[in-house]
């Protein structure tokens, strides 16, 4: 087995997972129009995938757990791969969207034994390092993401931002079966209730926030909500009864890991809507089409990426918490100068500039953050943690979309909100000022989310054990 072909697929899955999160937002409007569809039905393309990833990411992990991860990881690029293929074969949106979810499917598979892969293959002071590699390539995912989705759907279609994937896809499966070897699986038996009741509470939550986002609030998606978090207690009552559990509640004891994946969460909702919250202003406010606004936050991206190896490194050495912790501080003293500062003339230079900080402050937290969850997590539950880190996150997403979407709706209408989101409007000079406004509030909402985070990696890089006494 040749560790650096393996962390060579390791880190090409974190970046087809990438760019699969960015390239789609930008190629929205013109699936609209080939498709002959809405902006609404469109957004599933992009929310579906975040959805699936949610409610899957966690039995993805315990699945490999239980039949070996190397198996698993490999099967979810396959899957990752063929799905891609069928998105860009796509003829109608919903079985666009259909295909979608079989991508998030193989997403998720790769996404939740990725970090489980590099736990149990590389000894605890050398995974810093592979870290700092794998966010190194969500860095440039989400950059070629971003430059790749312009291009690819102005030369040569939409259809193509799917086709990427495969031949990349083709030589990490053939790569992943001859080297991603030698991790025996834990055995066991997969806990089928406690896998549907929280694929039960996870859905109908996060489509009850994504459709209230879409709609507003109304009585159907508060039942959707409420009917999701009726399944909370169902869920914990069989996960204290089963031996072998989806979610080992006592792993949640374990201080350091339970902090990190708080962390992980909180950051997930407050760092994310930023970036949400930035293209909504560059594109409404400023005018910019959706490639020059999403280009205009690459500084930050093309920073992190260049900090990120260096940063994974540091961490094997020293309190990854504390680290992390230093680029939450970084994320909130962005978020407190767009507060002060962003007003409808506002250059696009200056927000630049300013994601450079919070690239910086990106490349603090990814890889000390997977460097504090694994550290902390037992051997036999790589898989589950990996997987369970991956389900924070993805709510995370899901949170930020709404509060997003939501805050803008409160000052301007939704479908203009909509519109702006997708670079398909621009505000009027009155409306500018009003939505500007509107932004400070969600700036500082989204600061306080940080502040938590910051305050959960500051614990996490206090405790030293990982017992589960």
């Amino acid at each position: 087995m040749n560790i650096n072909l393996v962390l060579t697929v390791i880190v090409l899955g974190t970046l087809m997972a990438a760019v699969d999160t960015t390239i789609v937002l930008l190629a929205l409007p013109t699936i609209v129009v080939s498709l002959k569809t809405d902006l609404y039905s469109a957004l599933w393309v992009l929310l579906a995938y975040l959805l699936v990833l949610a409610v899957i990411s966690t039995q993805a992990g315990r699945i490999g757990d239980i039949f070996g991860r190397s198996k698993v990881y490999n099967l979810g690029f396959l899957l990752f791969t063929i799905s891609s293929a069928l998105c860009g074969l796509s003829n109608n949106i919903w079985l666009l969207v259909s295909f979608r979810v079989l991508q998030a499917m193989g997403g998720s598979l790769i996404a939740s034994n990725g970090s489980a892969l590099i736990a149990d293959l590389f000894p605890p002071n050398q995974r810093g390092k592979a870290y700092g590699l794998t966010a190194l390539g969500w860095n440039i995912g989400a950059l070629l993401g971003i430059v790749l989705g312009g291009v690819l759907t102005t030369f040569l279609g939409w259809q193509y931002i799917f086709y990427i994937n495969v031949p990349i896809g083709i030589f990490a499966v053939i790569v992943g079966v001859r080297e991603i070897k030698g991790v025996k699986p834990t055995g066991g038996e997969l806990d089928v209730f406690g896998s549907v009741f929280l694929a039960l509470l996870l859905f109908f939550v996060t489509y009850s926030l994504v459709t209230m986002a879409g709609v507003g609030i109304n009585v159907y998606d508060l039942l959707t909500l409420l009917i999701g978090l009726a399944f909370l207690p169902v869920f914990l009552y069989n996960e204290k009864k089963f031996r072998k559990p989806v979610i080992n509640l006592n792993l949640l004891r374990i201080k350091g890991l339970s902090f990190s994946l708080y962390s992980l969460f909180f950051q997930g909702i407050g760092g994310l809507s930023l970036t949400f919250l930035l293209i909504m202003f560059l594109q409404g406010v400023k005018g910019l089409s959706p490639l020059y606004s999403s280009l205009t936050l690459t500084p930050g991206y093309v920073v992190a990426s260049v900090l990120s190896p260096f940063v994974g490194k540091r961490a094997d050495i020293t309190s990854p918490g504390l680290l992390a912790s230093l680029g939450l501080f970084a994320t909130f003293v962005s978020l407190m100068i767009y507060y002060f500062s962003l007003t409808p003339q506002t250059s696009p230079y200056f927000i630049a500039l300013v994601s450079i900080i919070t690239g910086i402050g990106s490349s603090l937290f990814w890889p000390s953050n997977n460097t504090a969850i694994m550290f902390s997590a037992p051997k036999e539950y790589y898989g589950a943690v990996s997987g369970l880190a991956r389900t924070f996150s993805s709510i995370g997403t899901v949170l930020s979309y709404t509060i997003s979407i939501t805050v803008a709706s409160l000052s301007i209408p939704r479908d203009v909100a909509f519109e702006i989101f997708l670079g398909t409007n621009t505000l009027d000079p009155e409306s500018m000022i009003v939505f500007t406004q509107g932004l400070h509030f969600a700036f500082l909402f989204s600061s306080a989310f940080i502040l938590i985070a910051m305050a959960f990696s500051l614990l996490s890089g206090m405790v030293k054990s990982k017992s589960l006494s």
